[in-house]
């Protein structure tokens, strides 16, 4: 298994986190990650990057089966109303591809959002940053990469 950017960041800074191999189960959706890893898909989480009326940009992490909801979303980063970008702004604007997108290592740090049904858990999966990878941190630890909230904004 090779090392990814966001294993090189969390190693850089002595966090301690799991990492998890996927890339020949087949598992494309974030729900069949899960399954094939054996995990519980409420800890696994999706990365997803939208853009405010503002022209800010805002990440949110959610539970891999639920679906962002914009207006609370948009309540969480006190903007009038966000949308996901388009797929194409996705490698330019965060150095990641769509399905290995991961809030640590990204271009830039952006305002980030975690929504709140990951307070249950002491440790949450995400991407490793390329497809095929999932690390698994947790959240304190995960506090001292990026800066996060927590806000309800799932459907």
């Amino acid at each position: 298994m090779e090392k990814t950017n966001v294993m090189r960041v969390l190693a850089q800074k002595k966090i301690p986190y799991k990492e998890y191999y996927y890339g020949d189960t087949g598992a494309i959706s974030g729900v069949d990650v899960a399954d094939a890893l054996g995990e519980d898909p409420e800890r696994a989480f999706k990365t997803l990057v939208t853009v405010g009326k503002t022209k800010q940009n805002y990440v949110f992490m959610i539970p891999v089966a639920e679906e962002l909801d914009l207006k609370k979303g948009a309540k969480a980063v006190g903007e009038k109303n966000i949308d996901m970008i388009p797929q194409k702004e996705l490698l330019p604007l965060t150095g990641y591809v769509h399905g290995g997108c991961s809030p640590i290592g990204m271009k830039k740090q952006f305002r980030t959002v975690i929504d709140a049904s990951a307070e249950r858990f002491e440790s949450i999966m995400f991407s490793g940053g390329k497809i095929g990878y999932q690390v698994e941190v947790s959240l304190k630890d995960l506090s001292k990469v990026i800066r996060y909230t927590f806000f309800d904004v799932t459907k």
